[in-house]
């Protein structure tokens, strides 16, 4: 006869599972992720969240799968049947991915940033322009489900998932856009059909045709042109410089000048006289 497995029992530890990289300290390296769980901590959750890290590490996390608005996680606990997870975020619509993707086109960095797999700083700007805040404002705007019988939320499989969906995002920022509803491929394609060829005839971004940022750096980068740069001479050696011409030229036995005489133990005026004909 088995015992009934019942909450607060012993946790079923597990081989094979998810384990964060960061074995100690903090979890999240890049400043996106870090950014993420910044915003979970402001919540003042108090130890609701940080007491999952150690599940995180233990590797109790069986599956992680992050689609458009949803996460979904397996979390074994202390029952037999591991518990499943959710944590729902409101998609964007077509007209705000429309008016982001038109900003970031707008300027070289935020463009390059995206085709190189990085989260360009100023993002958080953008869509606080579109009217859309990349990161959940408010703890209700996070749909957090866990079957297990914990009453809290976060419990600490949520936690756990939270830290874990942390490094996710620091391997695939893309991951964060994602679950805002826009998969990479599409917004790629988007950032390079607006950049190869769709520029705007003159005066329709004044009719409204392109939405432009009006705060932070996007804002700054966006009115400035793209330097014209000989990429043919990146890799090509700098020109060599001439040496300056000497201001002011000094003796070279400027400093025996001046100290002060030796001792006699050690030859006194002579000493000097000596090591000036020798700097000289």
């Amino acid at each position: 006869m088995t015992t009934p497995e019942y909450w607060g029992s012993r946790t079923v530890r597990v081989e094979g599972g998810i384990r964060a990289r960061s074995t100690r300290g903090a979890i999240g390296e890049s400043w996106w992720s870090k950014r993420f769980l910044a915003v979970l901590e402001s919540f003042a959750l108090g130890t609701r969240l940080t007491r999952g890290r150690n599940y995180a590490r233990a590797g109790q996390v069986l599956a992680l799968d992050v689609t458009s608005g949803l996460v979904k996680a397996t979390v074994q606990g202390s029952r037999r049947e591991p518990y499943k997870v959710s944590i729902g975020l409101a998609v964007f619509g077509d007209a705000v991915w429309d008016a982001v993707e038109h900003a970031l086109a707008a300027e070289a960095l935020g463009a390059a940033k995206l085709l190189a797999g990085e989260l360009p700083p100023h993002v958080e700007d953008v869509f606080a322009a579109a009217g859309a805040p990349l990161f959940p404002a408010r703890f209700a705007d996070l749909a957090m489900r866990c079957t297990c019988p914990d009453q809290a939320v976060p419990c600490k499989h949520l936690a756990a998932t939270c830290y874990l969906l942390a490094e996710r995002f620091d391997a695939d920022p893309f991951q964060i856009l994602l679950w805002r509803g826009r998969t990479r491929d599409d917004l790629l394609a988007a950032l390079r059909a607006l950049r190869s060829g769709s520029a705007p005839a003159d005066g329709e971004a004044e009719a409204g045709h392109l939405p432009v940022p009006t705060i932070g750096t996007a804002a700054a980068l966006a009115g400035l042109a793209e330097p014209d740069v000989e990429v043919a001479r990146f890799w090509l050696p700098p020109v060599p410089l001439t040496d300056p011409e000497p201001s002011f030229v000094a003796e070279r036995d400027l400093l025996l000048r001046q100290l002060p005489a030796p001792p006699p133990d050690l030859g006194g005026a002579d000493t000097l006289r000596t090591l000036r004909r020798w700097y000289r």
